[in-house]
């Protein structure tokens, strides 16, 4: 998770929403990503799902079983959806997301009619991971920026 806030901090200093992810196998990082949707002019590139490109990428597979992806936020529908089809076993989040966070918050993770089962824990690091989207959006209010 240390790893996985050092790129939300990355994704902060861009001015993106600082969200970090990374994906890991055994004890290798084989994926990771942050935020960029503005800088990337794509809506989907989330941290999650960057991480997740980036590990099928190495991995030359779109599936990736027995793998642990680490979020500073709890993901949203989208990247709930992409954690599912690329088979990742288990999902580490720091902080719950209560209005757009749906693996915890919104019990996504508990559909019965979900075809792949994810592992998920969350609170590691939380108060870190929540400081950073506070005090990002605190500054953001500050300035009078939005993000549309």
């Amino acid at each position: 998770m240390h790893k996985a806030l050092l790129l939300a901090d990355e994704a902060g200093l861009a001015g993106e929403v600082p969200v970090g992810a990374v994906l890991v196998k055994g004890h290798e990082i084989i994926g990771q990503g942050f935020n960029q949707p503005r800088l990337s002019h794509d809506p989907s590139a989330h941290a999650e799902i960057l991480a997740i490109r980036d590990a099928a990428l190495k991995s030359a597979n779109y599936r990736l079983p027995g793998t642990t992806l680490y979020v500073t936020i709890e993901p949203c529908t989208m990247c709930f959806g992409a954690l599912i089809h690329s088979r990742v076993e288990r999902l580490v989040i720091g902080a719950l997301e209560p209005k757009a966070g749906v693996v915890v918050s919104h019990s996504l993770v508990e559909s019965e009619w979900l075809n792949h089962r994810i592992e998920v824990s969350h609170g590691v690091l939380e108060d870190e991971c929540r400081l950073r989207m506070r005090q990002f959006f605190a500054a953001r209010r500050n300035t009078r920026h939005d993000l549309d």
